[in-house]
């Protein structure tokens, strides 16, 4: 009865999230994401660059390393994005920084797609255990939001090139601000991803040796299939399913796939922690099993923590109790 009930609340909230978004043709635009190659207008020569990409170790390579720009004032940490867009809001990253009053550990947090608040409650409950958090914005969400938009579609859409160089800022914003962390002399940085957050959160994961701890939130591995297949995202598969098949899209988001890097997150000095909700029908439960899978495969031990509920009824109690006393677990377990 109970898990009716919040099956039934899940699918409302769904609902609701659905009122502002409307299905829109896909568009490959390849200079956004892969700005120093020639512009391409076919699908196919989209995945052939999209595989060159995935083979670069600098797609997501070295932030900038200049702290020019950095600015904190009474909790809140702004700086420059070192990508630019057309959206000059989304060009300056935001930050809440709540202290824990100790430099031994600081926990960076990506909120999920379209998120209306920040995390308050868990940077609070943290903060008081010795651990700071920053919550950072990622494009298009919160102070970077373009002016005018009802939700966050620049982030994740059926614009191909677009969405990934939405999650290259974020991937990017994310170790730049790692970085100033370690300079500012924190000496254990975590990252916590939820949902589309725990996308950035993994690639930065497995790209920044600076981060020995990543916790995943309602995650899977391949961002194509669970476009294709959430509950969230069916405005988004409308406009691409007209043209392009699951296939090719898994392809030309190669680089946005968790689970091509799964041997970068099976790193010796890195642990990993996962919260599945077994009853989501926005990142499916089958392709969070599968990512676990090839993570075992590549050698990672991820501590997984599964929950019989919703992807949204994962905030409410007891589940949300029971994911923060595990995430509080996880962050305070020695290397």
């Amino acid at each position: 009865m109970y898990h009716r009930w919040i099956d039934r609340w899940d699918e409302q909230r769904a609902r609701r999230g659905e009122e502002a978004k409307t299905a829109k043709p896909i568009f490959l635009d390849s200079c956004l994401a892969f700005p120093d190659q020639k512009r391409v207008g076919t699908v196919e020569e989209f995945c052939a660059l999209a595989d060159q990409a995935l083979a670069d170790p600098r797609f997501y390579g070295e932030p900038s390393e200049s702290d020019d720009g950095f600015e904190i004032q009474d909790g809140w940490l702004k700086f420059p994005s070192d990508i630019s867009t057309d959206v000059e809001e989304n060009n300056f990253v935001w930050a809440k920084v709540t202290e824990s009053g100790s430099h031994n550990q600081a926990l960076v947090i990506f909120h999920h797609w379209n998120a209306s608040r920040r995390n308050h409650q868990i940077a609070k409950y943290l903060s008081r255990r010795g651990i700071t958090t920053v919550e950072i914005a990622m494009p298009y969400h919160f102070e970077r939001s373009r002016p005018g938009s009802l939700y966050a579609e620049d982030m994740l859409s059926a614009n191909l090139g677009r969405t990934i160089q939405s999650v290259r800022q974020a991937v990017w914003d994310g170790r730049k601000l790692i970085r100033w962390l370690k300079s500012e002399g924190y000496r254990e940085i975590s990252v916590l991803g939820m949902s589309l957050g725990s996308w950035v959160a993994g690639l930065i994961a497995a790209h920044e040796p600076a981060v020995t701890k990543a916790s995943l939130f309602l995650t899977a591995g391949s961002l194509a299939d669970m476009v294709w297949t959430g509950r969230a995202t069916r405005a988004i598969r409308e406009g691409l399913e007209r043209a392009i098949e699951i296939a090719d899209l898994r392809r030309a988001w190669g680089p946005l796939d968790l689970e091509n890097y799964a041997h970068k997150l099976a790193r010796p000095n890195l642990a990993l922690h996962a919260v599945i909700a077994t009853r989501d029908k926005v990142v499916l439960p089958e392709l969070s099993k599968h990512f676990i899978e090839k993570l075992h495969e590549a050698g990672a031990r991820p501590n997984v923590l599964e929950l019989n509920c919703g992807h949204y009824s994962l905030a409410m109690p007891p589940y949300i109790l029971l994911a923060g006393l595990s995430l509080k677990r996880f962050l305070s377990r020695r290397g």
